[in-house]
């Protein structure tokens, strides 16, 4: 993912070519269902891209370790996204990457999400919405994992900001937004304390 900081969120599947097509090295499946998932994984892997499931997203997902077990060993996908911190656990336990998605709704919400985040230690910490340059620096200041932002975001100037704040990545379901920018480089190399696997 180095000097790429763009996640794809596919919303919907009429995307799924167009997320084949792009740059992007990592997908963040949030469309589809249980009946058609393993399909759309395969798709995606074979471009290239690295997978990560949204456990609330994706139909027909139940929300225990079983499902995080079962999307590792039978769909392969390289990492989950989850609101609930067990499902965090359990994908720690089946050898997967998770992010943690949080919500910054008030001073409270990101308060007991940073609490949450220090006992589950997940991977990485997707922050939604991705438009707020001073919550993005104080909890990147705050957390040690790598921090994606994400929701609302609509215009490369956007974008740069988030990444001028200390986000290390950004996830967006524009399709528009999935290719890279010459101005995105140095902002990248320079906020980048780490790279995720």
């Amino acid at each position: 993912m180095k000097n790429y900081p763009i996640i794809a969120s596919v919303t919907k599947e009429e995307q799924i070519q167009s997320v084949l097509d792009s740059g992007v090295k990592r997908v963040n499946l949030m469309a589809g269902h249980i009946g058609n998932l393993e399909t759309i994984i395969q798709q995606i892997h074979d471009s290239g891209k690295q997978v990560y499931v949204h456990l609330e997203m994706v139909s027909g997902l139940g929300r225990d370790s079983h499902t995080v077990d079962y999307l590792a060993k039978q769909f392969k996908v390289d990492g989950i996204v989850t609101t609930k911190s067990n499902a965090v656990a359990a994908a720690r336990q089946a050898g997967i990457q998770s992010i943690q998605r949080i919500f910054a709704i008030d001073t409270a919400a990101v308060h007991t999400a940073i609490r949450m985040i220090a006992s589950t230690q997940p991977d990485e910490v997707e922050l939604m919405p991705g438009l707020m340059p001073r919550v993005i620096r104080e909890l990147k200041n705050t957390i040690k994992q790598p921090l994606i932002v994400g929701g609302l975001i609509r215009y490369e100037e956007e974008i740069i900001e988030a990444l001028e704040s200390g986000a290390d990545f950004i996830s967006s379901g524009d399709p528009s937004m999935w290719r890279q920018r010459p101005s995105w480089r140095n902002l990248q190399n320079n906020n980048m304390s780490f790279i995720a696997p």
